[in-house]
């Protein structure tokens, strides 16, 4: 038998059943909000930091208090040791992502993360009445607003909680470009000396290497990594302690000051209090420059993963073999696709559209706040998580085991028109034309041809095709004499 418990507000009551820990908030939130999609963990956990900070300050401002005023009435009572404990109980066991089956809110939701907040509070509050030996809903001895939400604001809670959220995924995205970068320079590395035509416009260009296609790669990841390590600088204020809208109507003057410093010893994160709490509060363009990080990010990922496909394609000639990873399909027999790089592919776009949308919501903050953070903050979260995963999948099961076809890119390369271009500074270009049309009339390498046009000596080509001649940055006198 499911026994139940009555809540109220002030809208009315509603009946819960007994041994869960959300409340009234939380389930007019779910059935106002009919939307599956799962809230984020991380932030949840972030949140729970967030209030853990807050009841400690609580605390150090009940001690100060107290050795203050010993000697004097207070105008309002004090929360007692035995709640203050139970409520950081409470809140470390949420920052460690427990209770999480009782956050019932969904991602998609309307009130600028007044049901987060409030789904938390419940969480805290219920459990802390558990370890004070009482049961859930027992609010008049922890109660969700008058003590879990002491001294707080959902504007101030969720902003903060989202930013401690992205920072610590910033952080496991920063370590897993770098993990993918190495895995491409030890590539660029290996294939340095190995020659491959270049293309430009789907149509072979002049002669290049493995090691200067695989180093823009590196090169692009290395700017992404670097971008991403700027991110935290522009995240690290906050207003925890700003209340409503960011002036701290109602909040002691020490929440102000001291709250934010708790959450920066308990995270271990460069956090610090805004100058500006108000701006802090209503303006959400600081999430909107480090999506468009992710959003570079993104783009790299596309173009590189992009090119491999071609090059590892049977249009392409397979120049590159991408690791087989599973079989391609339930008809056609050992037909192997480049799942992983589809993978990468439909990511990117994913957040391609997380940008945009949080975009557009960020800028339809209105005046003192803006009511559309938990969509923001859900794009935001799901952007990195989906990069992270993008970066690990191609690390593993791209980067690791990719072969490159040396010999036959080599031999493609001399049978190309288009390494003329080479002979160019000793023929010229109209000659160059004409060896490189003979070499398409004959289907012949380019060596093949001179014999016949005998344009330059054996010596001569030998030169122009030497590796380092091929591969140098521009050429002196003495390298065509």
């Amino acid at each position: 038998m499911n026994f139940m418990r009555t809540e109220s507000d002030f809208i009315g009551t509603l009946e819960i059943p007994d041994n869960v820990l959300y409340g009234i908030h939380s389930l007019r939130a779910k059935t106002n909000f009919p939307d599956d999609t799962p809230f984020s963990k991380e932030w949840y956990c972030s949140v729970g930091l967030v209030k853990l900070a807050v009841y400690h300050t609580y605390k150090n401002y009940k001690k100060a208090v107290s050795e203050k005023y010993s000697d004097k009435a207070l105008p309002f009572a004090l929360m007692s040791d035995e709640v203050i404990e139970a409520l950081i109980k409470a809140a470390e066991e949420v920052e460690a992502g427990m209770h999480f089956e009782y956050f019932i809110v969904p991602a998609l939701q309307g009130g600028a993360g007044t049901s987060i907040n409030m789904n938390v509070n419940e969480i805290i509050a219920n459990r802390a009445l558990q370890l004070l030996g009482s049961a859930p809903g027992n609010y008049s001895l922890v109660d969700p607003f008058e003590h879990a939400n002491i001294y707080q604001s959902t504007n101030d809670v969720i902003p903060t909680s989202l930013k401690v959220c992205v920072i610590r995924l910033l952080e496991v995205l920063e370590k897993s470009i770098n993990e993918l970068r190495s895995k491409i320079e030890f590539i660029e590395k290996q294939a340095h000396q190995h020659l491959r035509i270049g293309y430009t416009q789907m149509q072979e260009a002049v002669p290049t290497s493995f090691g200067r296609l695989f180093s823009t790669y590196n090169e692009a990841l290395s700017r992404d990594w670097w971008r991403v390590s700027k991110c935290y600088e522009r995240i690290k204020t906050v207003n925890l302690g700003g209340g409503a809208i960011g002036t701290a109507l109602a909040v002691p003057r020490y929440f102000v000051f001291e709250s934010a410093r708790n959450l920066s010893a308990l995270s271990g994160l460069p956090i610090f209090r805004s100058e500006n709490m108000p701006d802090a509060t209503s303006n959400l363009d600081a999430f909107v420059e480090v999506s468009a990080t992710l959003k570079a990010h993104a783009v790299n990922i596309e173009k590189m993963t992009n090119d491999l496909r071609l090059l590892a394609s049977d249009i392409a000639g397979r120049e590159i073999k991408i690791p087989q990873k599973q079989a391609g399909s339930s008809i056609m027999p050992a037909k192997v696709n480049p799942v992983i790089v589809e993978y990468a592919i439909s990511g990117a776009h994913q957040v391609y559209a997380n940008d945009a949308l949080l975009t557009n919501l960020s800028a339809l903050g209105c005046l003192e706040l803006n009511a559309y953070i938990p969509s923001i903050g859900h794009a935001m979260i799901n952007s990195i998580k989906t990069l992270i995963s993008i970066n690990k999948t191609l690390a593993d099961n791209l980067f690791t085991g990719l072969e490159l076809s040396t010999e036959e890119a080599k031999k493609r390369m001399l049978y190309s028109p288009s390494i003329s271009t080479a002979l160019v500074p000793v023929i010229g270009y109209k000659k160059a034309t004409e060896l490189a049309l003979y070499m398409k009339q004959h289907h012949i390498n380019i060596i093949e041809a001179n014999k016949a046009l005998m344009f330059v000596s054996e010596g001569q080509m030998q030169r122009a095709l030497d590796l380092a001649n091929l591969l140098k940055e521009g050429y002196s006198l003495e390298d065509i004499f």
